[in-house]
């Protein structure tokens, strides 16, 4: 089975993890990713050679789409672009929050936008990066392979 396209707020998400530094690379195939409350730690494994991935998060786990562990770890490989100032932007957002009060990812792609902009980077600026990312991803055709994220 291949994954599927994420919900577009992802790739906001994913860059955020970057920006917080929540992500430790274990070796050119696997990291982890810490959750934005630091409640949670997800396995991540990407092999590019084979397109073969898994993350142990709820979207992709159980949704089976590229959740924002596996996001976050291409961009810190250099597969997807990465923007330094929308990242810095979507820092130290507590997303899981975010989520669970809202229930709706437009809603919440709204506020954490009011949040960029109080530091400096527009709406437009965001959206134009999302793409950007999502048109890498359209590109990409990610086996899932759960196997590889187990112990």
């Amino acid at each position: 089975m291949f994954l599927r396209l994420p919900p577009k707020i992802k790739v906001l998400e994913g860059a955020a993890a970057v920006a917080d530094g929540r992500i430790t690379v274990m070796n050119n195939n696997r990291a982890e990713v810490v959750s934005s409350d630091g409640t949670r730690k997800y396995v991540v494994y990407v092999d590019l050679k084979s397109s073969e991935a898994c993350s142990t998060d709820n979207g992709t786990v159980y949704r089976n789409y590229i959740g924002y562990p596996i996001i976050s770890f291409l961009m810190i490989k250099g597969v997807l672009p990465y923007s330094e100032r929308v990242a810095k932007a979507l820092s130290n957002i507590n997303w899981r929050e975010l989520n669970e009060k809202y229930r709706k990812y437009s809603i919440v792609e709204e506020e954490v936008k009011k949040i960029a902009l109080l530091k400096g980077v527009s709406s437009g600026e965001i959206d134009e990066f999302k793409e950007r990312v999502y048109s890498v991803l359209r590109t990409m055709r990610i086996k899932y392979v759960p196997s590889k994220c187990t112990a």
